[in-house]
């Protein structure tokens, strides 16, 4: 079983490493993943050999804290708010002691009004404990920093606190013994040897270092809480009451006490509660919190709806289906948590580097201390330089480095409604070079439509409705297609439907002999017609029909291309992308498919198992292949590939197979998941490049290399300031792939302009006498979706419509006709 525990503690990526590693020795763990950003750990364990208590107590021997995490998803904030508040505190109490300190401490090197009693050798101690006093206060408010590091340190395990346990209390304790050295002095009346240890203090330093880091900590806890923005975001959007149908009566209750089965009610401007399938009515939903797709969405009777969404206008009454954990909002937020929570190859590498780092800190800075005695230097200057390596060294900027950018890149991904199940996945997605391409509901709609009407001797309408009439009592997907071309025309009435296996049907239309079928109907039936090669070779079915023996004309249907699909596959080649069609299809479709699309290569007649296979081989050839696809038959590729995308309106199978998730069935999200994965490992690299390089420049200048060359010296206090600011610049650059945009983004243009066009039509209508008729008029034909009418006298009575989506003459004369007058005609 996989369980989340949160840990508290963890301040570095020393931490987590060793807070992994703790639990990993134990029998039984099969994977661990601790996430410092958030605090928590995913653990998968065999129950037979090991327990939850058995965990926790392994992280709590580690000297960490340790507790399973809720069940229930939660808000964050408050967690959040607590650790900035709580680090506000600190800062403010460790400031307010630091000013008076460092004035009192520096003021009589800068010529500052400075207090008589704290001046001169005969008030040493005076100087000194104030100072001392002054310290303690801030010692106390960070006292975490000691409870944690020397603790680490004791079970062999140091890390950051432990750096800063260390240099601040060594910092202190000298400070301590220069007490006793200046009361020794002032006792046996040597002013001058107790003014030498008043100069050499050192709490100033220590409790400068606190402050520093303490400030550092504070930027970088409210730099941590905006990376995980996008999930609290999603948590928000949950509603947390519903409209539900008990007793005949509409209640209103909360989410969590809404049942499996249950009717709710949604009104235009409500959010959707729960996920489940429209039983009434109907809505326009706002699906762009799940989906991305910023344009509403029509939904009718036996479609699905998913909770957080929004109905803009409309109302309608659903079917719940499903509640709590298992609402596809959970499972996005679930999906996005395991992400962030999981570790890429390169964060593994940079954990194991910081596991070892204290350590080898550590002994650097013993060996400067000592190498500067020996080279005749005081205990005053030796124990300078020791400390500020310490501090300068601190991990931190390293452990920060790789989290903060997979958060905060799965939470942009999310707001496009591309989810990554894993940080590895994100890694591996920028070193594709090969895209494999189902095609049946990937590229294509997934579903035949009609494409082309050429009619023999009658119009394309009479055409269309005769094949309608006849083909609306047959089950056949290509006779839906038809049926669903021909909505508004009106159908007639068919007697003696019959269906003939392998050719079509016949029946009788208006007292008039129809057939509908292939080729071989026509022949059968002794009507004149040539084999359509026009459609076939473009990989299309042609539909043949004849009235009263008659030839009238061909209706060809296709599974047509998914308008973004070509730009897609575009932007995938123009990034060096092979992109590679699979297709369950004969030859001739998959290369009519091929024609119209840049593809590389198109592989025709694939069962499931042999895309798996071409999958492999690419592999083989050194290649590293990411597969699309949506279906069952696509799962064993998705799972074979380097990076499985699932389009998210397949199947349940493929999106679990699947590394990626695309909410949209959208082509365009490939490009943009992987131009995401570029651009978060793009700054992964730049993190940990100024992690190295400023550990490793700051170091040798810290345990004084540059002294002995040019005089520099680098003060602890300085080496605080400069560790501090390395992590928070560190979250800062990765926070930057919150402005994170898609660079091709023409095909949303092309879409939206199509959605926007425009027809006019002219009605031309008799009977209309006064300002009332066109008033009656106007108003029927207004109340048409996507109609929008003006009605005048003039030309003796009119309508002009502009339609913004298809709506048939029959529908507009039905409406005028209904309201007691006459259609002459319609241009």
């Amino acid at each position: 079983m996989t369980e989340k525990f949160n840990v508290t503690g963890m301040t570095c990526s020393a931490c987590s490493a060793h807070v992994e590693k703790s639990v990993k020795k134990l029998n039984g763990v099969k994977s661990v993943n601790v996430n410092l950003l958030q605090n928590n750990m995913h653990v998968d364990f065999d129950e037979t050999d090991v327990s939850v208590d058995d965990i926790i107590n392994a992280v709590v021997s580690g000297g960490y804290g340790a507790s399973v995490a809720g069940k229930k998803q939660e808000k964050k904030d408050n967690k959040i708010d607590n650790e900035i508040s709580n680090m506000k505190f600190r800062l403010i109490v460790s400031l307010v002691c630091l000013v008076p300190l460092m004035y009192i401490s520096m003021g009589h090197m800068w010529g500052w009004p400075f207090l008589s009693v704290f001046h001169g050798a005969e008030n040493g101690i005076t100087f000194a404990l104030t100072q001392m006093l002054l310290t303690l206060p801030i010692m106390y408010v960070n006292r975490k920093y000691y409870i944690t590091g020397f603790k680490t340190l004791f079970h062999g395990a140091p890390n950051m606190d432990s750096l800063i346990a260390i240099g601040s209390g060594a910092a202190f304790t000298y400070g301590i013994i220069a007490i006793y050295c200046i009361g020794y002095g002032l006792g046996h009346g040597d002013k001058e040897f107790a003014h030498s240890y008043m100069m050499n203090l050192y709490f100033e330093s220590a409790a400068m270092i606190l402050a520093l880091i303490t400030l550092g900590k504070f930027l970088e806890s409210r730099a941590k809480g905006k990376t995980s923005q996008a999930i609290e975001k999603l948590i928000d959007l949950s509603p947390k009451t519903a409209v539900v149908i008990r007793d005949g009566k509409e209640v209103t209750v909360g989410v969590d006490d809404v049942r499996i089965g249950e009717i709710v009610v949604v009104k235009a401007g409500q959010s959707v509660p729960l996920d489940g399938v429209i039983v009434e009515g109907n809505g326009a939903i706002d699906e762009s919190a799940i989906t991305g797709e910023s344009i509403a969405v029509e939904k009718n009777v036996g479609d699905k709806v998913i909770g957080a969404t929004i109905n803009k206008s409309g109302y309608f009454k659903f079917k719940v289906e499903k509640i709590g954990e298992d609402t596809a909002l959970s499972q996005i937020i679930h999906l996005v948590e395991e992400a962030s929570a999981s570790k890429a190859p390169i964060a593994k590498l940079a954990d194991k580097v910081s596991g070892i780092f204290v350590p080898v800190v550590i002994s650097i800075a013993v060996i400067t201390i000592i190498v500067w005695l020996l080279l005749g230097k005081g205990v005053s200057f030796a124990l300078s330089m020791g400390i500020s390596v310490l501090v300068i060294s601190c991990p931190c900027a390293l452990g920060l480095a790789t989290p903060t950018a997979i958060m905060v890149g799965t939470g942009k991904g999310a707001q496009y409604g591309i989810l990554t199940k894993s940080a590895e996945s994100l890694e591996t997605a920028h070193q594709v070079d090969t895209v494999v391409l189902d095609k049946t509901g990937t590229i294509t709609e997934g579903k035949p439509s009609v494409t082309d009407i050429a009619p023999v001797g009658i119009s394309d309408k009479e055409l269309l409705q005769i094949a309608a009439s006849i083909e609306y009592l047959s089950e056949h997907p290509l006779a839906k297609a038809i049926v669903e071309k021909a909505d508004g025309l009106g159908f007639s009435d068919v007697a003696d439907f019959e269906q003939i296996v392998g050719q079509g049907v016949k029946g009788n239309v208006d007292g008039k002999k129809v057939l509908a079928g292939n080729y071989k109907m026509m022949r059968e039936n002794n009507i004149e017609v040539s084999e359509d090669e026009i459609f076939a070779n473009d990989g299309k079915t042609s539909l043949y029909f004849a009235v009263d023996n008659k030839f009238v004309g061909i209706i060809a249907v296709a599974d047509t291309i998914k308008e973004t699909s070509r730009q897609a596959i575009e932007d995938m080649r123009n990034m060096g992308l092979d992109v590679i069609m699979l297709t369950g299809d004969n030859a001739v479709t998959a290369n009519a498919i091929k024609n119209k699309l840049p593809l590389s290569s198109a592989v025709a007649e694939v069962l499931p198992s042999d895309k798996e296979e071409v999958v492999r081989k690419l592999q083989q050839s050194g290649h590293k292949v990411a597969m699309v696809g949506d279906g069952i038959n696509d799962a064993p590729a998705l799972t074979r590939a380097d990076v499985g995308i699932a389009i998210g309106a397949g199947t349940d199978i493929a999106i679990e197979s699947a590394d990626i998730v695309l909410m949209k069935s959208d082509l365009q999200d490939v490009v943009t998941s992987i131009e995401l994965s570029h651009s978060v490992i793009k700054n992964i690299k730049e993190n940990l490049f100024w992690a190295f390089f400023y550990n490793a420049l700051g170091i040798p200048i810290a345990a004084g290399v540059l002294y002995g060359i040019a005089g520099l010296k680098l003060n602890p206090m300085i080496a605080a300031l400069a560790m501090s600011f390395s992590s928070v610049f560190v979250v800062s650059n990765a926070l930057r792939l919150r402005f994170f945009k898609p660079k091709c983004n023409n095909i949303k243009t092309v879409k939206n302009e199509k959605e926007n066009k425009t027809m006019t039509k002219t009605i031309k209508i008799n009977g209309m006498m006064c300002s009332h008729c066109t008033g009656r008029v106007g108003e029927v034909l207004n109340a048409i979706d996507g109609v929008s009418a003006e009605v005048s006298l003039d030309n003796g009575g009119q309508a002009v419509v502009t339609l913004a989506k298809d709506v048939s003459d029959d529908v507009l004369k039905k409406a005028v006709v209904d309201a007691g007058y006459e259609v002459v005609g319609i241009e």
